[in-house]
């Protein structure tokens, strides 16, 4: 019986865009942590590969790419990947099999639909399992606010939205980038 190969899920194409994606959400979240930035960098491959694959192939990026940092560099990672699958799912809603062209992609607001169901399941992790305080960048941030009179859950939700929007945003403006260098032509986007 003969497969039809453009139909399959998970052709050669596919994981390969996973593998690359997983492997650019390590290298950007590593960098994060070590740097104890206030961003997270570890989005970026999720938000390619549910742009491009769609819902399904950003969930499964997403879920891996927390596994792996997870279990070798970052264990709030494993925890978080809750988020990431968010983000691969909401990427794949809102950009799979929409070319992006310069000028006609509204970032802004996309970044804003993107981020903030990541937001909401990301603040509930951070107060619920952590008390506010994790290896990111932005737990300095939260203790600032905290020591500043304000309560823990509210410095948390309002660093998660300021934080979660900046690195979607930044995160998107790379995809875009990359995007409108990929060939027109290119199997992805013929899709259906």
């Amino acid at each position: 019986m003969k497969q039809n190969k453009r139909n399959t899920p998970f052709n050669v194409r596919i994981l390969t865009l996973m593998a690359l994606s997983i492997a650019i959400n390590f290298l950007g979240g590593t960098i994060a942590l070590w740097l104890r930035l206030p961003i997270y960098l570890d989005s970026i491959g999720t938000i390619f590969a549910g742009a491009l694959g769609g819902p399904i192939i950003g969930l499964l990026t997403g879920l891996g790419s927390g596994v792996l940092s997870g279990v070798t560099t970052d264990i709030f990672s494993l925890y978080y990947s809750p988020v990431q699958i968010v983000t691969g799912v909401m990427a794949g809603l809102l950009l799979k099999g929409k070319l992006i062209k310069k000028g006609s992609w509204k970032l802004p607001g996309l970044a804003l639909l993107l981020s903030l169901p990541g937001t909401l399941v990301a603040s509930v992790i951070t107060v619920r399992l952590f008390g506010g305080i994790t290896s990111s960048g932005s737990s300095m941030i939260v203790q600032v606010l905290h020591g500043l009179g304000l309560n823990q859950t509210i410095s948390v939700i309002l660093v998660q939205v300021g934080t979660d929007y900046l690195d979607r945003f930044l995160s998107m403006a790379v995809v875009a980038a990359v995007v409108l260098l990929l060939p027109k032509r290119s199997a992805f986007f013929t899709r259906t």
